[in-house]
Order: structure tokens, then sequence, then C-alpha cells
């Protein structure tokens, strides 16, 4: 459909009469973006969900866009009071106890990574992940497994071979030479990385 097009069902069917073909040229080349309501309306008027349009997405509000679910129905389904769960949209981070993110993971059907960016504990798991792979990772399975809200046995295998991998890069910094500058750089970027290694890893388990 040709931005004109787009934009008329917009103001037609969906009471937006500011909306020109100007802006739908702009969302399409990315130099603007369209408000929560607007992008509703857009789906709309190209018969797609809000998701179709947006990519995967990061954030509490997106993840609830991306169902076509109103703000209402997730407050209701998890039990927070309508405006304690805008705030968390506002500020993207969830902050429900576990019963509320528990009924949260099974309302969006999150997978662990999703739900750990959304409650912005993506630093507390690099954290962990850093001391697992650089001191003895058996110890760490359990607090990852709580943070992640997945069961231990699952993450044996990621966590050793992680730990293998980041243990290699050390012992090729520590040549009599004054050790590999190349290795160090590595387990630099390896640390820098840790996180989206470890979902990675999971993955292909």
């Amino acid at each position: 459909m040709a931005p004109d097009h787009v934009a008329y069902g917009m103001r037609a069917s969906y009471g937006m009469p500011h909306i020109t073909p100007g802006h739908i040229a702009a969302w399409e080349r990315g130099v603007a973006q369209p408000t929560v309501n607007e992008l509703t309306a857009l789906a709309g008027a190209l018969w797609c969900t809000p998701g179709e349009l947006m990519g995967h997405p990061t954030t509490l509000l997106e993840h609830r866009l991306a169902r076509a679910m109103a703000a209402e129905d997730v407050a209701r389904v998890t039990g927070i009071p309508l405006e304690t769960y805008l705030r968390m949209e506002e500020t993207g981070q969830w902050t429900g106890d576990k019963r509320q993110s528990d009924e949260l993971r099974t309302l969006f059907n999150l997978p662990p990574s999703d739900f750990v960016a959304i409650a912005g504990l993506e630093e507390e798991l690099a954290r962990l992940l850093t001391e697992a792979v650089s001191t003895r990772w058996q110890a760490h399975i359990r607090p990852i497994a709580k943070l992640v809200s997945m069961e231990r046995r699952d993450l044996k295998d990621t966590l050793r071979t992680m730990h293998q991998e980041y243990q290699t890069f050390l012992a090729a910094t520590l040549g009599w030479t004054g050790g590999n500058a190349s290795a160090s750089e590595e387990s630099r970027r390896y640390l820098d990385n840790i996180v989206a290694r470890f979902w990675g890893g999971l993955e292909g388990q």
C-alpha cells in the first residue's frame, strides 16, 4: 500500500486526522516513530498485528503491543493495579513479585532471556556468569538458575562449556613472554558478551 492509502485508512477508520503520507514515509525510513496509538492504528490499516511491524520486542510495552493486549488485561491477569503496571511500562522495568512474574511469563509466553531483559536483570546475570567462568562454575548454578527461572540441570552443560572456553583464553594470556595480546583481547570480549553467549549456548543444546 502506498503511504497516502495507509494514511487515509488511519484517518478514516481509526480517528487520526493528523496522519499524513509524510508520517508514513518517515516511519518507513526510520527517521520517526509512531506513538503507541498510532502503531496500533497503523497495524490495523495494514491488516497485521503491531508485533509484525515491530520485530522482536525488547521492552514490557513492546511485548504487550506485540500481542495486541490492553494494559488493563495485563494488570488484571497479573494482579497488579493498573497505575502500577503502567508505571512499569513507562520505566521499562518489570518489578512484580514471583507470582506476578509467573503470571506475566505465562501470559506473554516469555522465554527466560526476554523476561530477564524486561525485569532489568541482565547486569546481575552478567555478574554471576562472569564469576562462574572465572572461578568454580558449579558454585554458581543455583543462583543463576534462580535468576533465570530454569532448572539447574538444564544449565550445567552450558556453564561447563563457557568455563572451559574462558579458561582457555586465560591460559593463552599467561605465556612466559608476557602473554598473548590477542587472547587477552578475546577474553575481555568474551566477558563483554557473556550474557548473549549464555543464551546462545542454551539454545544450541
